[in-house]
């Protein structure tokens, strides 16, 4: 039974969670029991002392079902035509009662033979020494058949599951197709597998089973999600932008501790303009993902639509709060810092720089060979960022910039006579161009630090926001040597997005929350911290009983009493997530420690982190398909931007710079080049 072994191997379905007392988990509901065997019980929706798995896959059943079923009726040879009749009984090796089941062997062997007739004779012996080579004959022909029944199941199992891999690298990645058709793509995939050849899917298995099964899984996972929506509450992030078509679309996205999912996406063109549907549409979606569920919306953009819709919306929604994306916010911080007269006539120096040494082959050769093959400019995932990174990158390559340009080599380039090359050399040698580049850094770099921070995080922000963006301007005022006619300017920028836009009682709320923050000696809650996490119970909890009990075991964590005496602790604070430390150390404060998770557990980013492509959105809600290819487009929809959701933990780093370099950005051309026809 080797072969039937090999054909699921158990611990792909389920993992070990405690090896001393031999519990494991099943991989599909995430239920524990005791032992392998028992989750085969589990995956094979056999009961007994184990219940049946509901979210398991149906060929996963089936197989597990069969093969538990195969094994419980005995040795798989009794397919094969009864062979052991009732009359013997096999032990080990050897065989008793061979009289009376010698007859039978030899009438399975001949197939001729009448039975029935008894014209079979021969001595003890001789039946024995028959019985014997016949069981074995039998024997090598059933194990063959068997290796055969469970090689050819595996291959087709392998097959199965290849063909799904490859459907879902198409719809993650919302590939065409007819690809799947090129003979080029069947060679890279049949090279990949060795001599084992695949069985490439065609464009009806995508468009067809392949799908069908993608979008019941993707709806088992969405549905896991979704459970989890009641105890931590969720945050619906909205994706706005306005296609070639001048149509005003928006996605839906929710996101939660456990992971991101796609809801949906709408037209509004017909209403952009007005608020009140506006406001009707956030509360249809508001309703779907469930009113007691959603804690904020999280807009990416503070004008257009959303910026109307931001100024009623928490007037209107007295339970939900409304605020705008961290990046955002600090984009539009950083855009209003470079439109300060030294900051934007620095820039505008720093591109000449950045144009002419990638704009010439010949001068960034000799860049990367006096600065071991770097780069001058930084590129972003954060457009924002880009211009900031490529200055900071400027400064630190000063000394290298110098002895380019003081170099033998590069007094033997063209360049070296001309104008061009002349003024790049002279604004090198500048040193008022590299005091005030010095100057933009100081007000900039420590935002452009908060985007790395919070794209890097592995837990909710909402808790640390508020004194993160306090450190910020704290350092920029350092940095300017506490002299405030130079830092001022900076501080009424952040002030004036973070008091408009990004700031919402749940960041001061979650400031006072964060116990590795409110334990801490330097903690401060001024009138705004207070202000805020009173705003959020009266908003988030209806029943003034329950207010009262919240406000009753706020003292008890103030003053660090019953289980956050130990919770209190340094080593406890920094084991723990906050919304975890909440959920080991509130036991005993129930109402509190909702409250307090439902806010920890909260996003201050927006759906911009994802970076969606929204291409098949704008085909989806374009009209003039049949309504089978509309819910083919909308199947298909649905599970491409859950599977890019559901793997962007794997594909967010923590460093923003990018490693693709826009041949067509300013910071390399002048403007966009014309389309030759």
């Amino acid at each position: 039974m080797a072969a039937a072994d090999d054909f699921f191997n158990i611990h792909d379905h389920g993992t070990s969670v405690d090896r001393k007392k031999g519990r494991v988990q099943c991989n599909y509901c995430g239920k524990n029991m005791s032992g392998f065997s028992r989750l085969k019980s589990h995956l094979a929706g056999i009961r007994g002392d184990v219940t049946p798995c509901e979210r398991v896959p149906e060929n996963v059943k089936e197989s597990w079902r069969n093969k538990l079923l195969e094994k419980k009726e005995g040795n798989p040879s009794k397919k094969e035509g009864n062979v052991y009749p009732p009359a013997i009984s096999c032990k080990g090796n050897g065989c008793s009662n061979l009289n009376g089941g010698v007859k039978q062997f030899k009438c399975e062997a001949t197939r001729g033979s009448d039975c029935d007739s008894g014209s079979y004779t021969g001595t003890a012996s001789e039946q024995e020494e028959g019985a014997e080579q016949h069981i074995s004959l039998l024997k090598r022909r059933i194990d063959s058949q068997t290796s055969f029944n469970f090689e050819k199941k595996k291959k087709d199992s392998l097959s199965w599951q290849a063909q799904k891999c490859i459907g879902r690298f198409f719809y993650e990645m919302g590939i065409d197709f007819s690809v799947a058709n090129s003979p080029s793509f069947q060679d890279m995939i049949n090279a990949s597998r060795g001599k084992e050849k695949c069985e490439i899917p065609s464009c009806q298995d995508l468009k067809g089973w392949i799908l069908h099964e993608e979008v019941m899984e993707m709806q088992e996972y969405v549905k896991r999600i979704r459970h989890s929506w009641e105890s931590s509450g969720c945050s619906i992030l909205l994706d706005g932008w306005t296609d070639e078509n001048g149509r005003n679309l928006v996605s839906f996205i929710v996101d939660c501790p456990q992971g991101p999912i796609y809801l949906r996406s709408s037209d509004i063109s017909a209403f952009v303009g007005n608020v009140d549907a506006l406001q009707l549409l956030l509360d249809g979606v508001i309703e779907e993902v469930g009113v007691n569920n959603v804690v904020q919306i999280v807009a990416c953009s503070t004008s257009g639509w959303m910026g109307d819709v931001g100024k009623q919306f928490m007037e209107r929604q007295r339970t939900v709060f409304w605020t705008v994306s961290v990046f955002d916010c600090i984009a539009l911080m950083l855009e209003k810092i470079g439109t300060l007269d030294f900051a934007r006539e620095i820039l505008e120096k720093a591109k000449t720089i950045t144009k002419f040494i990638h704009g010439h082959a010949t001068v960034l050769k000799l860049f990367r060979d006096f600065t071991g093959k770097r780069n001058l400019i930084k590129p972003s995932k954060l457009r924002s960022a880009m211009p900031f990174l490529t200055l900071e990158n400027i400064v630190a390559e000063k000394k290298n910039l110098k002895a380019m340009f003081a170099s033998f080599e590069w007094n033997r380039t063209k360049w070296a006579s001309r104008t061009e090359g002349k003024r790049i050399v002279n604004l090198v040698e500048d040193r008022s161009f590299w005091s005030t580049a010095r100057m933009v850094l100081k007000a900039t770099i420590p935002l452009v630090r908060v985007l790395c921070l919070i794209n890097g995080a592995d837990k909710p922000q909402v808790g640390y926001i508020y004194e993160t963006m306090d450190q910020a301007k704290e350092t920029i005022k350092e940095e300017f040597k506490n002299k405030k006619t130079q830092y001022w300017p900076i501080w009424e920028i952040i002030d004036e997005i973070w008091d408009n836009h990004l700031h919402s009682p749940l960041h001061a709320a979650g400031y006072y929350l964060n116990p590795s923050l409110f334990y801490s000696s330097d903690f401060y809650s001024d009138p705004e911290v207070s202000f805020g996490l009173l705003c959020c119970i009266v908003r988030m909890v209806q029943d003034r009983h329950t207010q009262d009990l919240i406000s009753f075991q706020l003292d008890e964590y103030r003053h660090a009493k019953g289980a956050f005496s130990r919770g209190s602790a340094v080593d406890q604070i920094n084991k723990y997530s906050p919304a975890e430390w909440w959920s080991h150390y509130g036991v005993q404060y129930p109402e509190l420690q909702r409250f307090a998770i439902r806010i920890l557990s909260q996003t201050c980013e927006g759906a911009s982190k994802y970076s969606l492509k929204r291409s098949l959105s704008e085909k989806l809600l374009t009209n003039g398909r049949n309504p089978i290819e509309q819910k083919r487009l909308s199947d298909l929809t649905y599970v491409h931007y859950n599977l890019q959701l559901q793997n962007s933990g794997r594909a967010l780093k923590g460093d923003i710079v990018d490693d693709e370099i826009d041949p067509l950005d300013e910071w390399i051309v002048d403007e966009s080049p014309e389309i030759v026809t």
